[in-house]
């Protein structure tokens, strides 16, 4: 592969020597002022931009320098733009932030910092051109309104229209949110039995007491309130395909009255004697461990064999690889003519939380958070605090997770560390508490290997320390 293209727009001329020769895994292009830079962009399109805020006309002052990012951004909004500022100047910075930039790092630069800030701006770069191949390209799946380019749900998409041609039942397991009833409805619909209703009952939303009038249906006078005949779900779905979402929640009495339904296909109303013969096809759902629960006889075990003559598992949002940008811009698309606003997209910034967030309420999550940005957002872009993915909004399965919980720790304290002695590692270390190998050990456990300070900085650090 080619290395991707980094424009440093620098007027410094031992700067820009220095430059070329500090990022070796990146094709280096100068650029000395704001005409120099949109020329340079139009034609090389780099993956990145290292800005220096004091530019000539202006070399003492901002304005030429933020003029050139507003010039930058209007080119590529996508374009990640890391602004360098001198010391002191950390509203420059925060304006530039304000205004698309990336990140930022202070004048004098530390090189192990940069390189660091860099190759994360590349990486999300790179993400971000993946997903608009993605998008300019979906792979069709056979399921319409299933928008994926994930291999894993696409296997799934593929299974849906084998299933859909015969009358087995199905059990659908996975995580709320993983558009599990849009599959059971394209089973439906995929298969013989479309013309027929298509009825769904959420197992867990119904009171315990009326579920079984729910799903068989009750004769009038059958109870108290039974002031009339009420046709059950499973009499409604006659022909057609019934959806038992949240099956796991189905108290164990009404399990054992399912199961001679399916055993017989025959109903009995509340109150009533009259067996009635009804053809229907059950899928059922859950994100529940059903088979822990039939081992601990929360569930039957008899039920749960009925149910699962084809099981198929939808993968989280989180392990469907590029989904959750190709996701959200199509969301974004449908939002914006629905509200009818003039949005333009995603900032850098938000695109990355799109991408990393864990995304525990899946796909429902996603569009409500993309569908609220759209209503709310003040800006032509939908921003990260527009999408409220900041640290509040870590995933409760990531909080009880031991392990990650500590690399999180690790990890801050290490960026914090870092940012707080401007990029010393020997600093840092002190500030840690530990040894500088052992810094370095973190580092590498954490990915952040770049950032380890170059052999004549670190001879400089061990003078220092002495």
């Amino acid at each position: 592969m080619s290395k991707p293209k980094l424009l440093i727009v620098e007027d410094d001329p031992g700067l820009c020597a220095q430059y070329r020769w500090a990022f070796p895994a990146c094709r280096v292009v100068i650029a000395n002022d704001r005409d120099q830079a949109e020329k340079t962009a139009r034609r090389e399109q780099p993956s990145a931009v290292l800005l220096d805020l004091g530019l000539p006309p202006d070399a003492e002052g901002i304005s030429e320098g933020f003029a050139t990012l507003e010039a930058l951004r209007r080119h590529d909004p996508n374009l990640p733009i890391i602004v360098a500022s001198g010391q002191g100047q950390r509203a420059n910075a925060l304006r530039a932030i304000a205004l698309g930039a990336y990140d930022f790092c202070e004048k004098p630069v530390d090189l192990a910092v940069l390189r660091t800030i860099i190759d994360r701006a590349l990486r999300f770069r790179e993400l971000e051109e993946e997903n608009a191949r993605l998008s300019a390209t979906p792979q069709a799946t056979p399921i319409q309104g299933i928008l994926t380019a994930d291999e894993g749900m696409l296997k799934v998409c593929r299974t849906i229209e084998r299933l859909g041609s015969v009358a087995v039942p199905v059990l659908l397991l996975g995580e709320s949110g993983t558009g599990k009833e849009a599959l059971a409805r394209a089973l439906h619909d995929m298969g013989p039995r479309a013309p027929k209703p298509f009825v769904a009952l959420n197992c867990a939303a119904i009171p315990e007491t009326l579920l079984e009038s729910e799903l068989f249906g009750h004769e009038k006078g059958a109870f108290t309130g039974a002031v009339k005949q009420v046709i059950g779900k499973i009499e409604q779905a006659n022909g057609g395909t019934l959806f038992l979402d949240e099956i796991g929640e189905m108290p164990v009495s009404l399990q054992a009255k399912l199961l001679r339904f399916l055993q017989d296909q025959v109903v009995e109303r509340i109150g009533g004697r009259t067996p009635i013969k009804v053809d229907v096809r059950i899928v059922s759902a859950t994100n529940q461990p059903l088979e822990e629960q039939a081992e601990s006889g929360k569930f039957r075990g008899d039920l749960l064999y009925r149910l699962n003559s084809v099981t198929v598992r939808i993968p989280p949002l989180r392990e469907r690889a590029g989904d959750a940008l190709l996701l959200a811009r199509f969301f974004f698309t449908r939002h914006i003519k629905e509200f009818s606003r003039k949005l333009k997209g995603f900032d850098p910034k938000a695109a990355e939380a799109v991408a990393t967030h864990r995304w525990p309420g899946n796909v429902r999550e996603l569009e409500n958070r993309i569908r609220r940005a759209v209503l709310m957002t003040e800006g032509p872009y939908i921003t990260e605090a527009d999408l409220e993915l900041g640290a509040a909004t870590t995933s409760p399965e990531a909080d009880f997770d031991l392990r990650s919980a500590r690399m999180r720790t690790e990890r801050e304290m290490i960026d914090r560390a870092l940012s707080h002695s401007n990029g010393s590692l020997a600093a840092a270390a002190r500030l840690l508490g530990i040894s500088r190998p052992t810094l370095y050990g973190l580092l590498d456990a954490h990915g952040l290997a770049q950032a380890r300070t170059p052999p004549q900085e670190a001879a400089t650090e061990s003078r220092d320390e002495g």
